[in-house]
């Protein structure tokens, strides 16, 4: 787990996203946790974007379109937060929900 600044999440997450395997997943998620998004790699420049906060939806976008849906997706999600969670999950299904608050 990292915790990461807002204001350079985004080019912190795009360049993560450049090495990210395939299937591998990167979870971000607000500092008390209650919103998340959880970014998974399909193969090649294909990724998913599973929303869970404000809205649950899932996104599908390229490499070239991560850009814009993220910038969109964090003003949605994460408003008011200064600093993000960031966790890398290796190979992850994102149907399982991941809960990973600890004592």
């Amino acid at each position: 787990m990292t915790m990461i600044n807002k204001a350079t999440a985004l080019e912190d997450v795009l360049r993560r996203l450049d090495k990210l395997p395939k299937l591998h997943c990167l979870d971000l998620r607000t500092y008390k946790r209650n919103r998340s998004l959880l970014i998974r790699r399909l193969d090649g420049e294909e990724f998913e974007v599973w929303e869970d906060g404000y809205a649950l939806e899932r996104h599908t976008s390229n490499r070239k379109g991560m850009r814009r849906l993220l910038k969109t997706l964090f003003k949605r999600e994460f408003p008011r937060s200064t600093k993000l969670r960031l966790y890398q999950l290796g190979q992850c299904d994102p149907m399982e929900r991941r809960e990973l608050k600890t004592l």
